[in-house]
């Protein structure tokens, strides 16, 4: 055999031998490094956008510091409910009935609609009961959310600076009294992302009547528009034209929707607008959602004891005629609650529930016997749901209004029954919190006698925002967006977190 064949076929076979040894130290590293890098990006750890690639604006973002709540579900109760009637017993109030207070005491105060010098004191009717180890107080009209009384933070001492339903709204959503701001749902979004990919991270579910504030209460304000709360229909699709035409195939759909996202695309190299960023990402989802939204809002996979324990199939009252009732609201309300459990566990960030109305200026007991009665089963079921599957102590779940209703009763004239309902009241007012990290059990804050005026640990709205977002690992002073030459924040110029609250 010739001497330089064998030569060559051992050099040839340690060749190959290195390139295999090459392979695994280099090439098959790098698969793994990428690997690596695709699941840090899954987790946002990463960004592994090359200069002219759009990033998701709702990609997962990490927190300040670690967060105790992922998700929230915030129900609104707007028009404002009345905390004298279901949080707090007053004795003293009801041995005040019909007396009028002090001039010194209201001198200076303004109010939406009482008049001044005929205004008396309103006592109650309700029936008050502790619950729990905590003996936390719920009136009659609120028995099966007092069952949850050990799971719940009471915050009785809740103040605003505003008087006027749209105003204070706009308040306890965005921080401030004012149009064009982003909503805490758009805020949280904003700096965490969302973990749902085929849903809207921040979706708004609604029931009863119109809220005086309507769509500005999840607005996106100034932050880029992907970061507005997506409202979903009770009935139908879910949003308004979300499924294809007639005739559209989802091929021909893919494709038009892919050469307008190059075209997006190319024009956002050029220009850098985020509102471009937005675009493509809504027309990805709502791709995305044409499969994903109609799979959320079939309940059919539900177990009939769930829905049960919600409250769906309820009688509705056919025939009375109150401010919280438009057509099947007691199902809708508590079909809300169920879905809000099914998004949380979809990954979706926030979800705001807003039912309407209650304002209460007349008929007070009938119209807040129903509102109560509408939300009392749907919401101890939501809590006792996520608590039992696990998810309630990364689950926030708030319930509150705008502001609180007045120890005195409501006389403006008219021809109404005088004192039958309460007006606005900024002073003092309840909200509830359960899950997400916060301090069970507990009651939070002192009004006086009469339920007029805080007399220990006061909050403001933007102290309550510090602490919510605080809980999501956020430093409140941090999460800021330049908009006109200013760095903007939920909580204005103010807010302290409230470590109280804080398991």
């Amino acid at each position: 055999m010739d001497i330089n064949n064998i030569l060559g076929q051992q050099e040839l076979e340690k060749s190959l031998h290195r390139s295999r040894r090459d392979f695994l130290t280099t090439t098959a590293s790098g698969i793994g490094t990428a690997a690596l890098a695709s699941m840090l990006a899954e987790d946002g750890l990463v960004n592994t956008a090359s200069a002219g690639d759009v990033v998701s604006p709702m990609a997962p973002k990490k927190p300040h510091f670690p967060a105790k709540a992922k998700s929230c579900i915030f129900l609104f109760m707007a028009g404002a409910p009345s905390q004298l009637d279901l949080f707090a017993s007053k004795p003293k109030l009801n041995e005040l009935n019909g007396k009028p207070l002090p001039e010194s005491m209201i001198k200076d105060v303004r109010f939406a609609f009482i008049k001044k010098e005929t205004a008396t004191l309103l006592g109650t009717d309700r029936k008050f009961k502790k619950y729990g180890q905590c003996g936390m107080e719920f009136s009659d009209y609120l028995p099966k959310l007092g069952t949850c009384a050990d799971d719940l933070l009471m915050i009785r001492s809740l103040h605003t600076d505003q008087f006027n339903h749209h105003p204070a709204q706009l308040t306890m959503q965005c921080g401030r009294p004012m149009f064009g701001l982003p909503t805490m749902g758009s805020w949280l979004t904003y700096g965490l992302g969302s973990e749902s990919k085929n849903l809207p991270g921040y979706v708004v579910l609604t029931s009863g009547r119109g809220s005086s504030g309507g769509v500005t209460l999840w607005q996106s304000g100034f932050l880029p528009s992907s970061y507005a709360g997506v409202r979903f229909r009770s009935q139908g699709d879910p949003v308004l034209n979300l499924s294809n035409p007639s005739g559209v195939p989802v091929e021909l759909q893919r494709k038009s929707l892919d050469t307008l996202r190059d075209l997006n695309q190319s024009h956002f190299s050029e220009v850098h607008d985020p509102e471009i960023q937005s675009r493509i990402a809504s027309y990805e989802l709502a791709f995305k959602m044409q499969s994903s939204a109609p799979e959320l809002m079939d309940l059919s996979g539900e177990t009939k004891a769930t829905m049960d324990m919600y409250g769906l199939d309820r009688k509705e009252e056919e025939k009375a005629s109150f401010r919280g009732k438009q057509g099947t609201t007691r199902h809708d309300f508590a079909r809300n609650c169920l879905l809000a459990r099914r998004l949380v566990e979809r990954g979706v960030r926030f979800i705001n529930i807003v039912y309407a109305s209650w304002d209460h200026h007349s008929n007070l007991n009938n119209e807040l016997k129903y509102n109560a009665g509408a939300v009392d089963q749907p919401m101890a079921a939501l809590i006792k749901d996520l608590k039992q599957r696990g998810m309630l102590d990364e689950t926030m779940v708030v319930w509150g209004g705008e502001f609180g209703r007045t120890p005195l009763g409501e006389n403006r004239g008219g021809g109404r029954t005088q004192n039958t309902g309460r007006d606005h009241h900024p002073y003092s007012f309840t909200s509830l919190i359960a899950g997400g990290g916060v301090k069970s059990g507990q009651i939070y804050g002192e009004t006086d006698e009469i339920g007029w005026g805080i007399t220990k640990d006061k909050v403001h709205v933007n102290d309550y925002h510090a602490t919510l977002l605080h809980l999501f690992g956020i430093k409140h002073k941090k999460l800021t967006y330049r908009y006109q030459g200013l760095d903007h924040r939920l909580t204005a110029v103010a807010g302290n977190v409230i470590p109280e609250w804080i398991s």
